[in-house]
């Protein structure tokens, strides 16, 4: 596999994704391709709110388009399991304008 700079050392790993349209998808990262399309296993998306805990919707293997990402970051598993996310806040994000 070729593509993203970085993105091979990140296969099998947790990821999370954040999309051009703001919406936060967390999975396994599977495969990638040079257009930095990627497949990611056992996913969810969290969708924040300032009314209520993060909501958790599962998406199971997804794939998302290179151009429809804004960021790519590993997770840590550990601090994110630690984590409640039924008490946490917060705005959703905004869309990215390029």
């Amino acid at each position: 596999m070729s593509g993203g700079p970085g993105l091979e050392s990140l296969v099998d790993q947790t990821i999370s994704v954040i999309t051009n349209d703001g919406r936060n998808i967390v999975g396994i990262l599977k495969g990638f391709d040079q257009a930095t399309n990627i497949i990611l296993d056992e996913s969810h998306e969290r969708v924040y709110s300032t009314k209520e805990g993060v909501q958790q919707l599962v998406l199971g293997l997804y794939i998302i388009r290179g151009d429809n990402i804004s960021i790519v970051g590993e997770l840590d598993e550990e601090l994110d399991a630690n984590l409640d996310l039924s008490k946490l806040r917060a705005h959703p994000l905004k869309p990215v304008i390029h």
